[in-house]
């Protein structure tokens, strides 16, 4: 399987660019050491960076502050972000940010970091509880700016850097909810592929594979929107080339660029909504704290048997900027199998420890998740239910066709 994306030279991803859609992107090798001339464009003085226990004593942390202290800036740290962060951390970091009188966050790190900052963004300067700010709720008034906020990814898979969207645990009932606010925009995304570098086997295949299913979720939600179809599609390219590349590969600069790039196009494309691949993980990495991208990985050939039916035009075009030959439903299924095969994926969800008796109360949980609303096929919470069944006993099998209809 090869790709599209030939147009694209490794030059070009080696390369340092400014983009200016959907918020100020600074992308490049390299590009972190102008973390300090960007604070000070912006008049952040003293930020608070928010990263994830996972992330907190990594090179590119103290690099990050090293840079911003160099600059004249001193910034603080909070680190207490779960890989699926919690209601009562992000009341935490919010209290440190305002007993330590900052001006900005710094988001760094994975998915959990860049929702962990995020969230923290959103309740700092005023009383709104942070439900109030679920996606389903009416949005709240907002009479004091949000702070300003850098994202600063260093994993290629969540997309998390364009926007204020951010799933948090709601710990006492057990879900995760999107929560957001249309005021809230990064005033930075900074991408730099050299921070992935060091990024393990393991982790390189989980957040790459979610980057994958971003821009296949969305480009499979229903209704017309060209401009996140077209980011799904390159986003889809770009991973299909450079995922493996970068497993294989770990030091492969041009991969990791590749990488980077290709989640944040399908970051941005699901702004037009997700699946049920996503609906279900909400909720298992909401009870079972398992990997965000790699609970993802385990379920999506279940969902994508469940939802291509009918799908044909789309798929068709999906296995062409995948490079493939053959443009079929079969053909486009053996190919993402075949990937996440090659990048190790494991074929089951009790493979990661989860049960088997979870599935009709994750169903229960999954359907009420705003990307269950969004699946190109209506699904009750008894087919939800054996989807998840499915994915727990071998979500992978290829040539062998799904149990629910």
């Amino acid at each position: 399987m090869v790709g599209t994306g030939q147009i694209l030279s490794e030059e070009d991803i080696l390369s340092r660019q400014d983009w200016h859609f959907p918020v100020p992107i600074a992308y490049g090798p390299g590009r972190l050491a102008e973390i300090g001339a960007h604070c000070l464009s912006l008049g952040v003085s003293r930020p608070l960076v928010v990263t994830d226990r996972g992330s907190r004593d990594l090179p590119f942390i103290n690099s990050l502050r090293t840079f911003l202290s160099d600059a004249g800036i001193m910034s603080g740290l909070f680190s207490d972000i779960s890989p699926n962060p919690r209601d009562d951390e992000i009341g935490a970091g919010r209290d440190v940010y305002i007993e330590g009188a900052y001006d900005a966050i710094i988001a760094i790190g994975g998915g959990s970091a860049m929702d962990g900052g995020k969230a923290i963004c959103l309740t700092a300067n005023n009383e709104i509880d942070l439900w109030a700010f679920e996606f389903e709720q009416p949005d709240p008034e907002i009479t004091t700016a949000f702070p300003r906020l850098i994202t600063i990814p260093t994993t290629a898979g969540t997309g998390a850097e364009t926007e204020s969207t951010a799933m948090i645990t709601h710990v006492g009932k057990g879900m995760k909810f999107c929560i957001w606010h249309p005021d809230l925009k990064p005033s930075l995304a900074l991408l730099d592929p050299e921070l992935t570098l060091g990024l393990s086997e393991s982790l390189t295949a989980w957040t790459g594979a979610d980057a994958m299913i971003h821009a296949i979720e969305a480009y499979l939600v229903p209704g017309f929107h060209p401009l996140c179809d077209g980011m799904a599609l390159e986003g889809l390219a770009l991973v299909s080339r450079w995922l493996p590349v970068a497993v294989a590969e770990p030091a492969n600069l041009a991969a990791r660029g590749g990488m980077l790039v290709g989640s944040c196009l399908a970051g941005i494309a699901f702004v037009k909504g997700l699946g049920l691949v996503h609906a279900i993980s909400h909720m298992i990495g909401a009870e079972y704290n398992t990997q965000h991208g790699l609970t993802n990985a385990i379920i999506l050939p279940v969902v994508l048997r469940f939802n291509l039916p009918g799908e044909e035009a789309k798929v068709a075009r999906m296995a062409q900027v995948m490079g493939l030959a053959e443009t079929s439903n079969e053909a486009f299924m053996a190919a993402v199998e075949d990937l996440l095969d090659r990048i190790g994926i494991p074929t089951s969800l009790a493979e990661i420890g989860v049960p088997a008796d979870c599935a009709r109360r994750i169903a229960e949980k999954a359907i009420k998740d705003s990307a269950a609303g969004t699946n190109p096929r209506p699904a009750a919470v008894s087919q939800i239910k054996d989807l998840t069944e499915e994915a727990i006993v071998r979500a992978r099998q290829v040539g062998t066709p799904s149990r629910i209809s």
